[in-house]
């Protein structure tokens, strides 16, 4: 029998699919060009949680080990000096909203000095602002406002690799070859009698070769864009470097680090050939024996950064680590090292039941035998959006689908709902959550960005094969209407869709059923039923169904097949309306066990 507790009126969410608010309590956007636009009220801005700035758990964790994190991708959530380009400013003004979603911390890619070859991932100075996106006065604001409304702020570090204009680089493509300058770099000869020949074969993640002559005949090594030099992490001074740098954030006052590449850092003595002689455009070689990735040299590293963080109380790092198996991620997990490490296997898993609880028993197994619980991710800022995976048939490779593939086999309606069904899932599971600013809002890839407005170093290194990440990067939706649908006031450094206002915070706000009310009332509901345990036990539904029990008595079940009945317990959250008694296709339900 399904009871609803009194309090379910509360949660109980269904899908608003491209449905436009009738009615709501909007200041109007204005298109004066001194104003911030993100500064203008949004609704619910003001219905913060009155807990939020002295939020507690009944819990024995460390604040991080059960955190929901939510990534801003700081160019396009919020322009706050009407330039096109998001900035700390519009966060700033912004920060209320991100406490309405009842998330514990903020993870800001990079926003330090740099040329924005790729987007911010090509550092010029490790302690400076961009002056696009504000000053370190600004950064030190942010983080104390944030810390007031009870959010932690976790900085994007980029150990692997520098900017070209970063001085080091700068310094060693002016020395002389072998010179002390050249060391924190690979810098080398080349093959061949006159060394045309690049030291390795080595191919970039964005096409191409790894390796670029420098004038004086040398070549230097970047597994990314040629903007992008690796360090080499061999180098003392390097390493030194990077604990000073983690060092001064954490004096400002973040929380910690998530880790650019962290499967990086260590290339293999003698640099051999790999034998691969096809570009795996933004595919990491993920074999484990590599010469360039998941070395085993590289934990020696991470040790030495753990030191470092546990000097600063309740600080953490997580690693963006894309390895081949769990057996080889759970080793960043270990005593000492990474606090969290991503869980890209969970990400790039299809729709489908048998893959799914698969994966997803596999993290939590292989996590608690190093101590560790997986954190489950399903978008970022270098991935199709997960309501545009799920709306493709499981056998179309989402990435290759953006360049030239068949329109018609996207789904939308499908993807939304698929995507929907899918936080319920993720947000049910033991561990830390990380959000990608805009999945709380349904928001899909905007897969049809015309060419000339590209930028994304993977388009042209690839060739034109690889269409990159800029669908998932546009300026995310705050109103219905223009200008920018209330991201800036004037032209936005990536283009939106003209329907893009239908997924706003504006039309989403307060509107029950809509996807934003559900990701709201989900943590909500997580803060108070799944803070203090980690325990799961799988339920047998059948096999079109991922069903489990928490240790708090919450039930968690996905249909992936046919409408099935609903098991009895007090229903807390739905994905999709109920069909009677019954669970929709591609739909997730939230039950509590029986007082």
């Amino acid at each position: 029998m399904i009871r609803i507790r009194a309090i379910a009126s509360r949660h109980i969410a269904y899908p608003m699919i491209r449905a436009r608010a009738t009615s709501m309590n909007v200041l109007p956007v204005t298109g004066a060009q001194n104003t911030s636009v993100a500064a203008l009220p949004i609704p619910g801005f003001a219905s913060v949680r009155e807990a939020s700035n002295n939020r507690t758990m009944a819990s024995e964790f460390p604040w991080w080990r059960h955190a929901v994190v939510y990534q801003v991708y700081l160019r396009s959530f919020a322009d706050g000096n009407n330039d096109g380009t998001g900035d700390i400013a519009g966060l700033r003004d912004r920060l209320p909203y991100i406490r309405s979603l009842g998330v514990d911390a903020i993870w800001v890619n990079p926003w330090y000095e740099s040329p924005l070859a790729d987007g911010g991932y090509d550092v010029a100075n490790y302690r400076r602002i961009d002056e696009r996106f504000g000053t370190i006065e600004d950064a030190r604001a942010l983080i104390e406002e944030a810390k007031q409304l009870g959010l932690r702020l976790l900085v994007d570090l980029v150990p692997n690799h520098t900017s070209s204009e970063h001085r080091w680089f700068k310094e060693a493509i002016t020395s002389p070859p072998g010179s002390p300058a050249r060391d924190r770099y690979h810098i080398l000869p080349g093959k061949g009698p006159d060394g045309a020949v690049p030291p390795t074969d080595w191919r970039s993640v964005f096409g191409g070769s790894a390796w670029t002559r420098l004038p004086d005949g040398e070549w230097y090594l970047h597994l990314f864009d040629a903007s992008q030099p690796d360090l080499n992490w061999a180098n003392e001074e390097v390493q030194d470097e990077f604990k000073s740098i983690m060092r001064f954030w954490l004096d400002l006052g973040a929380s910690g680090f998530r880790v650019d590449v962290a499967h990086a850092l260590v290339k293999e003595q003698g640099y051999p050939d790999t034998g691969v002689d096809q570009d795996q455009v933004l595919e990491s070689l993920t074999a484990h024996d590599s010469p360039v990735w998941d070395r085993n040299e590289l934990h020696d590293i991470v040790r030495g950064w753990r030191k470092v963080l546990d000097e600063y109380p309740d600080t953490m790092m997580i690693a963006e680590a894309w390895v081949p198996s769990w057996d080889r991620l759970s080793r960043y997990l270990r005593p000492g090292e990474y606090h969290q490490a991503f869980d890209f296997h969970f990400l790039m898993s299809p729709w489908d039941p048998v893959e799914m609880k698969s994966r997803i028993d596999v993290a939590i197994t292989s996590a608690a035998k190093v101590g560790a619980v997986p954190t489950w991710v399903l978008s970022n800022h270098d991935v199709v959006r997960h309501a545009t995976r799920y709306g493709l048939p499981n056998e179309v490779e989402s990435r290759s689908w953006l360049l030239d593939g068949d329109r018609s086999l996207l789904d939308p309606d499908m993807g939304l709902r698929r995507s929907r069904a899918a936080a319920l899932l993720m947000l049910a599971l033991p561990g830390s959550v990380y959000l990608y600013q805009g999945e709380e809002l349904g928001l899909p890839e905007v897969h049809d960005l015309p060419a000339e407005v590209l930028q994304d170093p993977v388009w042209e290194r690839s060739g034109n094969r690889a269409k990159g990440r800029d669908g998932c990067r546009v300026p995310i939706p705050w109103t219905e209407g223009d200008p920018a649908f209330g991201f800036c006031g004037v032209e936005p450094w990536l283009p939106q869709p003209e329907w893009w206002g239908e997924y706003s915070v504006e039309a989403q706000d307060g509107r029950p059923g809509s996807t934003l009310e559900l990701y709201r009332s989900a943590l909500e509901l997580r803060d108070r039923w799944l803070r203090s345990d980690e325990d799961i036990e799988w339920l047998d539904f059948g096999q079109d169904v991922v069903a489990f029990r928490r240790g708090s008595g919450l039930t968690c079940v996905v249909n992936f097949g046919d409408p099935i009945h609903i098991p009895d317990g007090d229903l807390l959250a739905v994905s999709e309306p109920l069909d009677d008694d019954s669970i929709p296709t591609d739909a997730a339900v939230w039950l509590a066990s029986g007082d």
